[in-house]
């Protein structure tokens, strides 16, 4: 994760002074909302983009979401998620651009 990134990301979680452990887990959780962004269909914008706003601010709500539940165990159907976060995932997912087969093709051709 670049360095610019992780300083929005532990504002918005409002961390700081991090172990190397800490610092580890929230690398790992970092990978996985990407990860569940991409799964879910949305691509990684360009960087300076509104588009780009939006897809930072959905992986910041995953990241917070696992450091918040890394400890937390439900009893019964007790899991709520935030409806910010879903609604702009939603949002991103519907208005996600199309790619074009040339796109897909890379070097190897059709």
């Amino acid at each position: 994760m670049p360095e610019s990134r992780k300083v929005t990301l532990l504002a918005f979680c409002r961390l700081d002074g991090l172990s190397p452990e800490e610092e580890g887990l929230l690398a790992v959780l970092y990978d996985a909302a990407v990860g569940y962004m991409t799964q879910a269909g949305v691509r990684e914008p360009p960087e300076g983009t509104p588009r780009r706003a939006q897809y930072d601010l959905c992986v910041n709500y995953l990241v917070l979401d696992g450091w918040d539940r890394r400890d937390v165990s439900f009893v019964g159907a007790a899991s709520s998620e935030n409806p910010a976060f879903r609604r702009l995932l939603n949002q991103m997912k519907l208005t996600e651009p199309d790619v074009s087969k040339l796109d897909t093709l890379g070097s190897e051709g059709g």
